[in-house]
């Protein structure tokens, strides 16, 4: 169904949950610019399932980002992250609408991961997904492809969140402290380490290379 004449509505579910599932495969077809994807309410009217806005926002940023939540009732702590995503959205636009989406084989199916690499390779941001209980726990590193093997790239976190304090006492991966650097062929070959997540939550990582 068109939503608008350059935009393309996926589905009527958006429960992040299953976005995730149909923005994955509707991406092996179309571009993320031209895929609605938008971040509900709290409860997903037709799933009922509940999820944290960090779940909606990371999954609704790599399509066509809008809301379609009653934001009048939201509390001002709710509207702050949502500003944030808001925000996010804006910031990497010309990223996520105009580099090349990269989808990541991992051995474990609970974790997904996915990103979008800039037509130059110059920067990437990419998102690490806890689609149920991992296989291990914490999951073993995801390697990210597409980057150029022969620069360095610094990493990042990105989003309302990101220096949140880990799951079950888990260290951190060194990523999400910040400044840590390795080059484009380790990145694609060994890949970093993921943080350990609950079932339905993600993070974001922004790679610049230097």
């Amino acid at each position: 169904m068109l939503e608008r004449t350059d935009r393309i509505w996926a589905s009527d579910c958006i429960d992040p949950h299953e976005r995730q599932h149909i923005l994955r495969w509707t991406g092996q077809l179309l571009p993320p610019e031209l895929v609605g994807s938008h971040v509900g309410s709290p409860a997903s009217h037709s799933t009922a399932r509940v999820h944290d806005l960090s779940f909606r926002g990371a999954t609704a940023l790599f399509g066509s980002f809008g809301i379609e939540w009653d934001v009048t009732g939201c509390s001002p702590d709710e509207l702050a992250e949502l500003a944030g995503w808001v925000a996010l959205a804006k910031r990497f636009r010309p990223l996520l609408h105009g580099g090349r989406t990269v989808r990541v084989d991992h051995p474990d199916p609970a974790l997904w991961a996915h990103g979008v690499v800039a037509a130059d390779r110059s920067e990437a941001l990419f998102a690490f997904v806890a689609m149920d209980r991992s296989l291990t726990w914490p999951p073993g590193p995801v390697r990210l492809p597409g980057l150029d093997p022969d620069a360095d790239y610094r990493l990042t976190p990105v989003g309302p969140g990101a220096g949140a304090e880990p799951i079950s006492g888990r260290s951190r991966p060194a990523w999400q402290s910040g400044g840590l650097v390795h080059s484009g062929r380790v990145l694609g070959t060994v890949g970093v380490r993921p943080p350990a997540l609950h079932p339905d939550h993600a993070a974001l990582v922004h790679l610049v290379r230097g």
